[in-house]
């Protein structure tokens, strides 16, 4: 039955990772439940304060990944047609185009997402900037975070 739990663990973790550049799956909390499968299933190998810890430090995570793409857009000058036009671009870019989809999809989905706003193209350039250096904030959080949890999840196995 270990095995069982230990495979659907596995399994949110691939989701999850999955999720850190897929803007519509919730990476980094996907691996932590996998964390939480372990604590349930498999003999709680790990404390409760931990799980808490990790738990806020997901959540934070997850809030911070809306929020770190606009402001950088804000900051830029961008608009909610950028911000969209970016998460829009990340996720068609990694689909269709891997594992450079990823870099230039937020780009041109952001510049396009600011032209369709009616911005000239030089604002809009600037403010798709600020959109794909945010969204490379956020998602290089979520890498780091989800990193750690998939240790400690391999770690106790």
């Amino acid at each position: 039955m270990e095995i069982l739990w230990i495979i659907v663990g596995s399994l949110f973790i691939v989701a999850g990772f999955a999720g850190v550049f897929v803007p519509v799956i919730p990476g980094t909390p996907l691996i932590y439940v996998s964390l939480l499968i372990m604590q349930l299933a498999l003999g709680a190998p790990f404390t409760w304060t931990f799980l808490i810890l990790w738990g806020i430090a997901v959540a934070i995570v997850a809030t911070l990944d809306g929020l770190i793409p606009a402001e950088g857009a804000r900051r830029m000058g961008g608009s909610k047609y950028g911000i969209y036009g970016c998460l829009i671009g990340a996720f068609i870019g990694l689909v269709f185009f891997p594992p450079f989809g990823i870099i230039v999809g937020p780009i041109v989905g952001a510049f396009g997402g600011e032209l369709l706003a009616g911005r000239k193209s030089g604002s809009a350039l600037k403010a798709a900037m600020g959109s794909f250096i945010g969204f490379l904030v956020a998602t290089v959080l979520k890498m780091s975070v989800s990193v750690i949890l998939a240790y400690y999840f391999f770690s106790n196995i």
